[in-house]
């Protein structure tokens, strides 16, 4: 196991009704800025409940945050707390939003160009107080310090992550998802089904109980994913998919462990210059990624295939090849596409991509930096 530190201090409220607690989180004489995205948290009761829950505070809000959240928008909601010298942040929504409000909540006390932030790693000294109500789980967000922002301007998708912007709690109420769109489930399913991935199929280094866990959010997703669609009532099946998604990317998985997230640079880059969801790329990606790191990454696929899939791996070569057409059929049980063709795209993604990547540095990711612009291009033109 790899040496670490790891401390979580997000205080977690799950489960129904848990919303109006924020009342108590919050203090009562800040001035509380809401965030939310398009407006459907009018339409499914959370608004009501979240202005129930703040009848006692000072509050002002911020709609607009979007999929992918913008720079341009963030500093309209920056130049707004700066206006009503706002000192909480309460974001509504899903990891698009948390994102957003995490930038935003370090952008409006930073001395200096806030996208130098993304763009040049700028230190974040100090941030708004944020606190997270999540309606759409996927990223994790809700409890962890990262954050991804796109320039609409330069079509870049870049991240940032700072402990000062880690939520001080986070409310998960799993009944709230019911009146999300299929898409949307099948892309928060499929997103924490690759953040863990990304931090278990990688190569061995002995941290037994983070094997275990990631391979038990992995059990759950493959069990639990398909049903939010033939069981869309089932509030268990809800709220084991919730968990999960928190569970990927709250810092406890990847702890003392190789990471690998080239899956993700390369979506991130498909993102910014297609406009597909976060979602669909890494569902795109990731058998192909698999496929290419076989060899590198042999000993923890054949994990994967025995204890997650319950493969047979006496003949080693075919359990690798079997775990990668399951793990692309996984996707494809929760609605999830996992071609380029299936968007409409060819053979051409694969030279703008890379053209991103290099701009941006990633020519040698992966937990082994062997994931060169070539192998990046091979992967791109096996995903047509």
């Amino acid at each position: 196991m790899l040496n670490f530190s790891f401390a979580n201090p997000t205080k977690i409220h799950f489960g129904e009704q848990q919303i109006a607690l924020i009342k108590n989180e919050i203090p009562a004489d800040a001035k509380v800025l809401v965030t939310y995205g398009g407006g459907s948290i009018k339409s499914n009761g959370v608004y009501d409940q979240v202005v129930d829950a703040l009848s006692e505070h000072t509050w002002f809000e911020f709609a607009g945050i979007e999929p992918n959240p913008s720079y341009q928008t963030c500093m309209k909601a920056v130049a707004l707390v700066k206006e009503q010298h706002i000192d909480y942040i309460l974001a509504v929504g899903g990891g698009s939003v948390a994102d957003g409000s995490k930038f935003i909540a370090a952008a409006a006390n930073y001395d200096g160009e806030p996208w130098d932030i993304l763009s040049k790693g700028g230190e974040i000294k100090s941030a708004i107080a944020l606190g997270v109500v999540l309606t759409l789980p996927a990223t994790g967000s809700e409890s962890n310090g990262n954050s991804v922002v796109s320039n609409l301007d330069t079509h870049e998708k870049l991240a940032f992550a700072s402990p000062l912007v880690l939520p001080r709690f986070a409310v998960l109420d799993p009944a709230v998802t019911f009146s999300l769109p299929n898409r949307q489930v099948a892309n928060g399913i499929v997103d924490a089904f690759v953040h863990t991935m990304e931090q278990y199929l990688t190569y061995d280094v002995g941290a037994k109980l983070q094997d275990r866990f990631a391979e038990g959010i992995l059990m759950t997703l493959i069990e639990e994913g398909p049903k939010a669609f033939s069981e869309p009532d089932n509030y268990q099946v809800r709220a084991n998919i919730m968990w999960s998604a928190t569970m990927a990317l709250n810092g406890l998985i990847g702890a003392g462990v190789p990471q690998d997230w080239a899956t993700h640079m390369i979506g991130h880059e498909m993102t910014a210059m297609y406009g597909l969801d976060h979602a669909q790329t890494l569902a795109i990606v990731l058998p192909r990624m698999m496929a290419a790191q076989k060899e590198t990454k042999r000993g923890k696929i054949l994990q994967y295939a025995e204890r997650v899939l319950g493969l047979d791996i006496s003949d080693k070569d075919a359990a690798i090849e079997q775990a990668i057409t399951a793990t692309e059929g996984f996707f494809h049980s929760v609605n999830m596409p996992t071609r380029l063709s299936d968007y409409q795209l060819g053979e051409e993604v694969a030279d703008k991509i890379v053209q991103q990547l290099e701009r941006h540095g990633m020519t040698a990711i992966g937990e082994r930096g062997q994931v060169t612009l070539d192998t990046s291009h091979a992967i791109l033109l096996a995903s047509v």
